[in-house]
């Protein structure tokens, strides 16, 4: 009997499973699948324009290069000669620190420090910091049981300064989140298994580093670059995976209004039918599938509807490079960009210098800028509105670079409870949702608010969810 599978979301996790899934079907797997996406297009926050010459990312634009999901989807689909790498020649970040903008000093890994001169002498920490970093070093192994938010972890180790300046603003730009709020289980596991054998993070990175086998080279002989992104922008990856499945499978602006399980069946409601699946794959942000989840199993719906949100605004700002006149200190933006800290009092959360990080995005004669607002601290910056957004991105970057420059474009998107947020207790919860979504056989629970929220995390959960119904044939 034809197995039939429901996919319900089209971000480029339901897309994963419906590429997979239809992968094994052609190779002769017996079964029928249907995606169902409420908005009127497919990949969900992977969305690219092009203006004036540049490539605009409305959302990500890359992924981390060493997680190989997305790229091994790139290589099934044929367009693995379509990755392109981040220009790691100018990777250099800065934070902004009273109102200046200081490199991250060389040797510092992420916010563990592994190189005594750039740390002794960079302006980014205090003497009192310095010492406390020195001091680390001999800290002794300890195993800690229960969960801690990642600024209590860090402060233990280095001291509130390395919060404020690095931990939090770091956090802020991978997860949109509160660096105090967030599990460090869940975000920082590595830094916990390296406490736990050697107590001192600054020695666990050395001896990592000393350890780790040389990375294999890229096509140049360099090593591979520490972002990957598409030649034409991230939405070409999402419109790789749908040129490849059947348009009768999916179904565009299609509410799915429930689920309901039936004799061993799922019955899923959407506003244009109510069919029965022997699977679904629920692949909506957490507080969606709980509610689609709350008269089949409220306790499970409970705990989904639990795991926090936070939104976000990306505004891409477009200038003529003659005319460009902000600076860093003095000089030309060089680097990948900059974060600013809550400290500092400014709207802005970062800002990336897309013509440094990704040149093939802007033409020579432009500078395309991407900068950050909301997050966890500021939901109320989703209800600016367009020329409020660009008031106060002009006064920050102002403020921070001097730049007086009127854009010769700009794009505003917003991003309303878009970034799950992992806090304390994360991975506790996690685990009860998959104990409870256990007990209710053909379920699948995918997305960014379980166990990762990069694009090659949530394409690794679509080839698992894949998998698991292909398994139950």
């Amino acid at each position: 009997m034809t197995r039939r599978v429901a996919i319900i979301g089209g971000g480029i996790s339901g897309l994963s499973a419906a590429y997979y899934l239809d992968r094994a079907r052609c190779e002769g797997a017996d079964l029928r699948y249907e995606l169902f996406e409420s908005s009127p297009r497919l990949g969900g926050v992977m969305w690219t324009e092009r203006v004036e010459g540049c490539l605009i990312e409305a959302g990500p634009d890359s992924f981390l290069s060493e997680k190989q999901s997305a790229a091994v989807l790139c290589r099934d689909l044929g367009i693995a000669d379509q990755l392109v790498g981040s220009n790691d020649n100018q990777r250099k970040t800065y934070i902004l620190v009273k109102g200046r903008l200081v490199p991250m000093p060389d040797g510092l890994m992420f916010m563990v420090p592994t190189k005594l001169m750039p740390t002794l002498t960079t302006p980014l920490f205090s003497t009192t910091t310095k010492l406390r970093m020195a001091k680390e070093f001999f800290a002794k192994p300890m195993r800690r049981e229960e969960d801690e938010s990642a600024a209590a972890f860090v402060e233990r180790h280095f001291g509130p300064e390395v919060v404020d300046r690095l931990a939090d603003p770091l956090l802020s730009g991978v997860y949109g989140g509160d660096a105090a709020r967030l599990s460090v289980r869940a975000v920082l596991p590595r830094f916990l298994d390296m406490e736990a054998k050697y107590g001192s993070l600054s020695r666990a990175m050395l001896a990592a580093m000393k350890n780790r086998p040389a990375p294999v080279a890229g096509r140049n002989g360099a090593p591979p670059p520490i972002f990957t992104s598409m030649s034409d922008g991230m939405q070409q990856l999402v419109d790789a995976v749908v040129a490849q499945l059947p348009p009768e499978a999916l179904h565009t602006d299609s509410v799915v209004r429930g689920v309901a399980r039936d004799s061993g069946e799922w019955r899923v409601v959407s506003e244009e039918s109510t069919r029965n699946f022997d699977c679904v794959i629920i692949a909506t942000p957490a507080y969606a599938a709980g509610a689609l989840l709350r008269d089949v199993r409220p306790e499970l719906s409970v705990l989904l509807e639990q795991i926090a949100y936070s939104s976000s605004v990306t505004v891409a700002l477009g200038y003529e490079a003659a005319d460009f006149d902000g600076k860093v200190n003095g000089n030309r933006p060089d680097g990948f960009g900059f974060l600013v800290p809550r400290v500092e009092g400014k709207r802005l959360l970062a800002c990336t210098f897309v013509h440094n990080k990704f040149p093939h995005r802007a033409p020579p004669d432009k500078f395309l800028l991407r900068v950050f607002l909301g997050g966890s601290r500021d939901e109320a910056a989703l209800d600016l509105s367009d020329e409020q957004i660009l008031r106060t991105v002009r006064d920050d970057l102002y403020s921070i670079l001097k730049l007086t420059t009127e854009p010769a474009f700009m794009r505003v998107y917003r991003w309303r409870r878009s970034m799950a947020q992992y806090e304390v207790g994360h991975l506790a919860r996690v685990a009860e949702i998959n104990r409870l979504r256990s007990d209710l056989p053909g379920l699948s629970l995918i997305g960014n608010a379980y166990s990762g929220i990069g694009v090659p995390d949530c394409i690794r959960m679509g080839m698992d969810a894949a998998a698991e119904a292909v398994k139950s044939l």
